[in-house]
């Protein structure tokens, strides 16, 4: 259920009214074949790398014919990605990123990205240093692992090259999401321009309304998706997948089918020569969340 030529349609889990092995089951009922996992937390349901959980979980992703695509920890947002080296904050981000590295690799996923909202917010030169610094660290581990490592942040074209420059690794990515980077004021069309050869072949598509909580779907808000996909297809990397994630966790099964069918007509605009090979759910050889 895939438009014809495009990336396949894909969700993530923490935009869901489940989690885990539950959203793999909600995911088939809808015709998704990939979903993002989050680790969970405090406020943000069972971890996910609980004792057995994600041996369970790659079953059931198995069996389901829904690969992973993603972990990343949303946790670290309430925790503090900038937090000085030295203190408990600084130590509680790295544990979290070496577990979502882990989860990643148990579950065959080829992405982790790491959030850059709220606390871990890239709000100026320090906390850009900073995160270069626990960005870079991360992505050794993920090269270590045969895996990419991505940043989801709102900077800028110009500071978002930087942060690339400053990590310098080529594990690393940029997770572009269609609406956070308008949200805080900055361009997606204009930022995928400049940094497009950087972007991770996951993308986030939501929509929104400025100035409101309001979550309307695809097309309905002032995000102008489409020319945002556009850009990717003039600019980025052949795309795995368009990952939802507009809010669906009421649990409003028409309101998400109504979702997924504009997702899957705006993956045409990425063309059939833009789609990156299928992954796998076989063991491998992101605003304000």
């Amino acid at each position: 259920m895939t438009a014809a030529g495009g990336p396949p349609a894909a969700l993530a889990d923490w935009r869901l009214p489940v989690r885990g092995a539950a959203a793999v089951g909600l995911a088939r009922r809808h015709g998704v074949r990939g979903l993002q996992f989050d680790l969970g937390g405090p406020g943000r349901g069972p971890w996910l790398d609980a004792p057995g959980r994600l041996a369970r979980l790659a079953r059931t992703a198995r069996a389901a014919g829904v690969a992973p695509l993603a972990v990343t920890g949303n946790v670290l947002n309430d925790i503090g990605l900038t937090a000085p080296e030295g203190t408990l904050a600084a130590g509680r981000v790295r544990d979290v990123v070496g577990r979502v590295l882990d989860a990643a690799t148990e579950l065959g996923a080829p992405l982790v990205f790491v959030p850059s909202f709220r606390r871990s917010a890239i709000d100026g030169e320090a906390a850009l240093r900073r995160t270069a610094r626990v960005l870079r660290a991360a992505a050794a581990g993920a090269a270590d692992r045969g895996l990419h490592l991505a940043s989801e942040n709102t900077l800028a074209p110009d500071k978002a090259l930087r942060l690339v420059a400053e990590v310098g690794s080529p594990a690393f990515r940029l997770l572009l999401d269609t609406y956070n980077p308008h949200a805080a004021g900055v361009d997606p069309t204009a930022l995928v321009a400049a940094a497009g050869a950087h972007l991770a072949d996951q993308v986030h598509v939501k929509d929104g309304l400025a100035g409101t909580d309001a979550a309307p779907l695809l097309g309905d808000g002032d995000g102008a998706v489409a020319a945002t996909l556009d850009a990717v297809a003039a600019h980025g990397p052949a795309m795995r997948a368009l990952v939802l994630e507009n809010d669906h966790r009421s649990g409003d099964a028409a309101r998400l089918d109504a979702d997924l069918g504009r997702l899957r007509a705006l993956a045409a605009r990425l063309g059939p020569d833009r789609a990156a090979a299928p992954t796998t759910t076989g063991t491998k050889g992101t605003a304000g969340r």
